[in-house]
């Protein structure tokens, strides 16, 4: 894996259309990205499909990247997520459209695959203990809405809560995870 300064330096040329620092930005963290995508959609085949286009809108928005003391990871990992859950949700949305119910959820399998279990078993445990730390529905409001794709709408009214006081509870959630992920 390369370090964060390489992986910032690597963004800074692909901002000004360098396709061997693309190549080799994607060499770097195409196992981590095709891992959250993966993760989310739960299916092969569709990760794969969103893995290109995560890296053509990393190719077009390198540029809005800027050192800002963030890590350029959690930018790229952002971008992954938010085009997977995009898919899913378009996914479910053409299957509630086809058949009048959730195919997607019939046909899934919810267990990871083998590429999300390789990629996550390095932080797994630590992850679990920093879940595990927040109150029991935070905790699982912070599943829902990061490794299944629901909307911060779908889980205010799962939660019976008012919908920005959902946002507060994720917002808060992931300040305490980021802590304890952190020490």
């Amino acid at each position: 894996m390369r370090t964060r300064e390489e992986i910032e330096a690597l963004l800074s040329q692909v901002a000004l259309g360098d396709r061997q620092a693309f190549d080799s930005l994607y060499t770097a963290v195409s196992a981590k990205l095709f891992g959250v995508c993966l993760r989310v959609l739960k299916d092969r085949a569709q990760a794969e499909e969103t893995l290109q286009d995560v890296f053509v809108r990393i190719w077009e928005k390198a540029g809005q990247y800027s050192v800002n003391g963030l890590s350029p990871m959690t930018w790229l990992i952002t971008i992954a997520r938010n085009l997977s859950i995009d898919r899913l949700r378009a996914l479910r949305a053409r299957a509630v459209d086809q058949t009048g119910a959730d195919l997607a959820d019939q046909i899934a399998d919810p267990a990871p695959g083998p590429e999300a279990r390789a990629v996550a078993a390095g932080q797994t445990s630590l992850l679990a203990a920093c879940l595990d730390s927040l109150p029991d529905d935070r905790a699982s409001a912070v599943r829902r809405a990061y490794l299944d794709g629901q909307s911060y709408a779908e889980l205010a009214h799962d939660f019976d809560v008012p919908l920005n006081t959902m946002r507060t509870w994720l917002r808060r959630s992931l300040i305490t995870l980021k802590e304890c992920l952190s020490r």
